[in-house]
């Protein structure tokens, strides 16, 4: 196997029972990035997760996590840290005790205390009890204990829920500094904007199996039709020069206009920038111009459906 990815996964299978939870994954995340899993509920996400921590094996299949083959549970290499189904904390400690109790746990020092609950935004808490915080808090603390290890694979289950605006900029900015500095950040997500705002690539399982897996560039536009909202300076005569724009659908029924001053359309990409610039070209100003979904979304939504379908 290549050495040089931080993980590489080979035909792996996992099944609980008569449950089949992977189904031949493949799975390829080159160090220094941010890779995004993305899935319905039930598609196996986790399960991943946890074989990626060492928290159990594959029934079937090769696994490398930093080069290591993992063949045993807790058999991950040094430098894996993170959680699934939300972080294990104490709720009777501090968020400063509970990561000195980790850091004993783990034999380390507690030098990193204070910087790693700066990192994600929880110094003014550091002395509040973990039973008080909100979800998004304990999101923040479970992410400062697994910095703590200074991992090169760091491996998280939706560390988005419950944040709030701020609390997605700490989080944010740890995950993308993480990655500059050269380690690897897998994550999952059913935020499809924070996943296009952070990762390179990502991977797309329904019903255990991977139905896409690459660069968010990949899941291009170009041969797939989208809505997209179109706001303009004069709308009655964007309204007219969209009637006759080739390869474009103004889109009418209900729910489709958000107000009186916007349009909906349906094209694709080459299309789309055909009737910009004809707008431009008409002296109609384009205010807004984005996607009623976005891309990730609907490329999730066409191929879990797809593969839905084909079971």
């Amino acid at each position: 196997m290549d050495t040089t990815s931080a993980v590489r996964a080979r035909g792996i299978g996992k099944w609980f029972g008569e449950v089949i939870a992977l189904d031949g994954v493949d799975l390829d995340v080159a160090p220094g990035q941010i890779h995004g899993l993305v899935g319905p509920n039930g598609a196996g996400k986790t399960t991943l997760l946890g074989l990626l921590l060492g928290l159990a094996v594959p029934d079937e299949g090769g696994l490398e996590v930093l080069g290591t083959p993992v063949g045993r549970a807790l058999a991950v290499p040094e430098g894996v840290a993170g959680f699934v189904d939300g972080p294990g904390l104490y709720p009777s400690l501090t968020a400063r005790q509970n990561l000195a109790a980790l850091a004993a746990l783990r034999g380390t020092g507690t030098d990193a205390i204070d910087d790693v609950l700066e990192q994600v935004g929880l110094t003014d808490v550091a002395a509040d009890r973990v039973r008080g915080f909100s979800l998004g808090m304990r999101q923040r603390l479970g992410l400062a204990a697994a910095l703590l290890t200074r991992p090169r694979l760091l491996v998280l289950d939706e560390p988005a829920n419950g944040l709030d605006p701020a609390g997605k900029k700490h989080v944010h900015g740890v995950l993308t500094r993480l990655a500059a500095d050269g380690a690897t950040v897998v994550l999952s997500s059913h935020r499809m904007d924070d996943l296009e705002a952070l990762c390179s690539e990502v991977t797309i399982l329904a019903t255990g199996r991977v139905v896409f897996s690459g660069p968010l560039s990949k899941l291009s536009t170009e041969n797939r039709e989208l809505d997209y909202r179109l706001r303009t300076s004069d709308p009655e005569a964007a309204r007219e020069l969209v009637a006759g724009a080739p390869g474009v659908r103004l889109l009418d029924e209900p729910g489709a206009r958000q107000d009186g001053d916007v349009l909906v359309v349906r094209t694709l990409v080459p299309a789309l920038d055909e009737l910009v610039a004809r707008l431009v070209r008409a002296g109609i100003g384009v205010r807004e111009l984005a996607p009623v979904v976005s891309p990730l979304e609907a490329a999730f939504l066409a191929l879990t459906e797809q593969e839905g379908a084909t079971r």
